[in-house]
């Protein structure tokens, strides 16, 4: 039995729902409540706040969970990176009015600034002499209010501070994306190991794609310069003793220019398809 926790809501949620699901995962959100156990994989996973997640983890309550880079690092928590995942971008950056004379990170100094990141905020800024205005959300509105001087928030679009008359001021001061973390002395090894393998091996296949082609003997070393795969191409004699057939994992975002080249080299029967799950 593992225990794992899942952002309850906002931008990571579907993303860790969708991921899971397949990975052979059996997972949703109970209407009522925040526990789901798959019994056919043995798993309980509880759905918490984002940033509260790395606490859970921390003290080894909860055995493994996804949160954001941001959250883990605000709370300083030891919980163990063990898979950066390709959703959840975001940064955090310094905003100010339209109207504000504040042009770059270094005019911050002696300025009131709020945020929901007190802690990666003041290590970031521990130099300059500022005050920190800790908030729990609804950053963007404290400017406007007088609360402050500038804010310190997540941005993904930029929609909402725009919609509050903030504009971006300097380059982000922290990014993040989703991750999967250990708690720190983890007693279920074998299981944790089992999740991160199923994540790597769908990471894998979003960036993988099989190409199968027929090739003529005389031009198979030169299509096989264009797909040696991971280790080696699969390489079958077709009935035609003058023709092979060859199979290869390519990178997804080169694949069709690879297709491209295969028919221009003089290959036939080109095939593309996608792969749902890889063990490499």
């Amino acid at each position: 039995m593992i225990r794992m926790a899942l952002p309850n809501k906002g931008s990571l949620y579907q993303p860790c729902i969708d991921l899971l699901v397949s990975c052979g995962y059996s997972v949703k959100k109970p209407t009522k409540g925040l526990y789901f156990y798959d019994e056919k994989n043995e798993i309980e996973f509880y759905f918490l706040r984002a940033n509260d997640i790395p606490m859970y983890l921390s003290k080894g309550i909860i055995d493994i969970g996804i949160t954001g880079k941001d959250f883990h690092s605000e709370k300083k928590s030891n919980a163990v990176n063990l898979l950066d995942l390709p959703f959840g971008h975001s940064k955090l950056c310094i905003a100010a009015m339209q109207s504000s004379t504040l042009n770059n990170k270094d005019d911050i100094s002696g300025l009131r600034v709020a945020t929901s990141f007190p802690n990666i905020v003041g290590d970031y800024f521990q130099d300059n002499d500022i005050e920190i205005v800790e908030l729990d959300g609804a950053v963007e509105i404290s400017v406007s209010l007088g609360l402050a001087d500038c804010v310190v928030d997540i941005v993904e679009t930029g929609s909402t501070l725009k919609s509050a008359g903030l504009r971006v001021v300097s380059e982000p001061i922290f990014t993040s994306n989703a991750s999967l973390y250990s708690a720190p002395n983890p007693t279920n090894k074998p299981d944790q190991n089992k999740i991160v393998n199923r994540i790597t091996g769908r990471l894998i296949a979003l960036d993988y794609q099989l190409v199968e082609y027929d090739s003529p003997l005389e031009i198979l070393d030169q299509a096989c310069e264009l797909t040696p795969g991971l280790e080696s191409p699969t390489i079958c004699q077709l009935k035609d003793q003058n023709w092979c057939s060859v199979k290869s994992m390519i990178k997804k975002n080169e694949a069709h220019q690879i297709l491209d080249s295969l028919q221009e080299l003089g290959c036939k029967a080109i095939l593309l398809t996608n792969i749902e799950m890889a063990r490499i």
